[in-house]
């Protein structure tokens, strides 16, 4: 459910920070005066989501960019995220007796201030009220979304970010500056109804609580893509994707998502970029492929992750004891150094808009905060060279000792990136199978285009030479190492019993098995290289990224399509894994619960739709192909559209009603590992990857 408010009057709030709390000299603005003498921005920007019993309220205006962000149940919460630094404030309320349920009265606007050393402060106020005899403050953080992220995990927080609270007759309030003494952070609830007794909020006659809150930080804001900048007119008239791309959307970066996710992350932007790719306007796809080359190692890996303002302060004092707060970048992941090659590729050479202004791109030289400036071609350079090296080992020896594994003492390095994401897994399929070999081979396009010439150096022009061939070694021989064989009666017996514990009726799933064994490929390999036998929607990437032959794609999709448990598909979405083959000490790392269990993730769901479309836009297809592919994509895009109301989200998951899957929002469950963001950025993929009835989009 989702309310749209796009209509409001900003300059309805002023507000007056109450001295008897003992704060001195923090004045908030109007946001009208604010206003005057702004430079002219992107139109406001608010709208809210209700998943389960998180109430989300987004808001936009100029400099200010903030997620509010309500839980309900027997254990509140309320915090505010803000793209600006990726920093955050949050409320932990003791647990409760009862189901307590929040309502935002009015709000979120605009509020803007000074510290007490008359620096700038921004962010949002509301009024918001709960139905609870009384909350207790239980913890609070001020700090970066990081930090806040750790203390919902952990309950736990650096010692130097602890915020000590100021309580006053009518008023709660927290307030500190950055590590580095910079401009810092405050949050402040102003008493509505009810009262303040011994440090808790004791409800009011009526029984509710209810207080204004104004949350603030000094972080440097981000500046936002305006409409012209952002969606050609081709895209989907969907409101709360469009609302959700805008929030997320930024000239210095994409943020991956919101509340959790308030910042840049690789993997996301590039996925993103090229699956919107149809609908973006050529200044938000380079903004994407920018922040992507402005932030590589030196040696050519695409970061995973930024942590900037405090977070990165605390990175330092760790690493270093300096307060400096240059920006901490993480190279931790494998899959997305990979990525960048067809992305760029599908830009720079197969569409138009992208080849027209290629040259130009890639002579820029932008930068990311803390780095020097570097043009786009060379940096480019650097990664293709870096795939180049990374995939000779394997087409000198193509066994599976060679192929590219987690990194040392890591347990993720794909977008499965929580510790059982890959069931133990040390070598993923996506990366080996998929993205090495499209790396591969879009890299050879790009150097043989001859658009960065002038960025190769005459002893680099060997090893891209290889390219053509590395690219045909990968695809020929890493698939084979990861491939799952079942027998029939295994395989009716595992489906069988997953259906039963699961409560669903297993005859649709048994009668979709092959009279002969089961194929399909393991999610990875293990340490000793033997394949992890559970079914994932990784095959997705191939779809999407290669030309497999017509018995491989067959062969795919029957895999993906069959009715969960005996493949992914089911009432409450697309699973992302299915267990159900494997022995139980790895089936137990999948359940609905995990954030890459036997859950549904939005964009695996798009990625797969226009994986398909890519497939059909082929012209060497046999007819069988060709109609195995038209209804694998009816029943995707029914799936799709019967989860319409969860599209914008990170992730769901599942109940059974009846004897059926639906969808359930991840969180709502005390047992989920953690909750979905409900701005994703990958998730509004659907602006460019459109269902079949829609005018499709352009697939090259």
């Amino acid at each position: 459910m989702a309310d749209r408010l796009h209509r409001f009057d900003p300059g309805v709030w002023t507000i007056r920070w109450c001295r008897g709390a003992g704060i001195a000299g923090l004045l908030i603005a109007t946001a009208a005066s604010a206003q005057q003498s702004a430079v002219p921005a992107p139109a406001p920007l608010a709208y809210r989501i209700e998943e389960g019993r998180i109430l989300n309220a987004f808001f936009r205006d100029g400099p200010v960019a903030a997620h509010l962000l309500l839980r309900s149940g027997e254990d509140p919460r309320l915090l505010v995220a803000f793209p600006a630094g990726n920093s955050g404030v949050g409320l932990w309320f003791a647990h409760l007796t009862r189901d307590a349920r929040w309502r935002l009265d009015t709000g979120p606007a605009p509020a803007q201030g000074k510290d007490a050393q008359g620096r700038a402060l921004r962010g949002i106020t509301a009024t918001v009220s709960i139905a609870a005899p009384e909350l207790a403050v239980r913890g609070a953080a001020l700090s970066s979304v990081r930090v806040l992220r750790d203390y919902e995990r952990t309950g736990g927080q650096p010692a130097e970010t602890v915020p000590q609270a100021i309580v006053g007759r009518r008023e709660i309030a927290w307030h500190r500056d950055r590590l580095d003494g910079a401009a810092g952070y405050r949050l402040s609830l102003d008493l509505l109804d009810g009262r303040i007794d011994a440090g808790r909020i004791v409800a009011g006659a009526d029984g509710r609580i209810a207080f204004r809150l104004t949350a603030l930080t000094g972080e440097p804001p981000l500046t936002p893509l305006d409409d012209a900048q952002l969606l050609e007119p081709g895209a989907a008239r969907d409101p709360m994707a469009r609302d959700a791309l805008a929030f997320l959307s930024y000239r210095e970066k994409f943020l991956a998502g919101s509340w959790r996710f308030d910042t840049y992350f690789g993997r996301d932007t590039l996925m993103s970029v090229r699956l919107l790719m149809p609908v973006l306007r050529p200044q938000a796809v380079e903004a994407g492929l920018g922040s992507v080359l402005a932030r590589l190692s030196p040696d050519g890996e695409v970061a995973h992750e930024e942590d900037i303002g405090e977070q990165a302060i605390l990175d330092h004092l760790r690493s270093d004891g300096s307060r400096s707060d240059a920006p901490v970048y993480d190279y931790r992941m494998v899959d997305e150094t990979p990525m960048l090659a067809p992305v760029a590729a599908h830009w720079l050479l197969d569409d138009p808009r992208g080849h027209g202004r290629a040259a130009a791109f890639l002579a820029e030289s932008d930068h990311a905060e803390g780095r020097a400036a570097t043009s786009n071609g060379e940096a480019l350079v650097r990664n293709l060279l870096l795939v180049a090296r990374s995939a000779e080992a394997f087409a000198a020896r193509p066994e599976w000792r060679n192929l590219i594994a987690l990194k040392p003492g890591m347990q993720a390095g794909n977008w499965r990136d929580s510790d059982d994401g890959l069931g133990g897994g040390r070598y993923a399929y996506d990366v080996n199978a998929i993205l090495m070999p499209a790396a591969l081979k879009a890299a050879a396009r790009i150097t043989t285009s001859g658009l960065l010439d002038r960025w190769i150096a005459p002893g680099q022009r060997s090893l891209l030479a290889r390219l053509p061939d590395l690219a045909r070694i990968w695809r020929s021989r890493a698939p084979s190492l990861f491939a799952v064989e079942i027998p029939p009666l295994a395989a009716r017996r595992a489906v069988g019993q997953l259906a039963r514990e699961s409560g669903i009726a297993p005859g649709p799933a048994l009668a979709s098995l092959p009279a002969g064994p089961l194929r399909f490929k393991a999610i990875a390999l293990d340490a000793a290289g033997r394949p992890i036998p559970v079914l994932s929607s990784d095959e997705s990437f191939a779809l999407l990224l290669s030309d497999p032959a017509p018995a491989e794609l067959e062969r795919s999709i029957a895999a993906l399509m069959r009715p969960f448990p005996a493949g992914l598909l089911s009432g409450a979405g697309l699973m992302v894994a299915n267990p159900a083959y494997a022995p139980p000490p790895i089936a137990r790392r999948f359940p609905r619960t995990a954030y890459h269990g036997m859950v549904i993730w939005s964009w695996q769901q798009g990625l797969l739709a226009a994986g398909i479309a890519r497939q059909l836009a082929r012209g060497d297809l046999p007819a069988s192909t060709r109609l195995r592919l038209e209804t694998a994509r009816r029943q995707l895009w029914s799936a799709i559209r019967g989860t319409a109301a969860l599209r914008n989200s990170e992730l769901w998951s599942w109940s059974v009603r009846g004897g059926a899957l639906v969808p359930v929002a991840f969180g709502a469950n005390a047992g989920d590992a953690d909750e979905s963001n409900a701005a994703q950025l990958w998730s509004t993929i659907y602006l460019g990857v459109k269902s079949p009835k829609a005018a499709p989009a352009k697939v090259p």
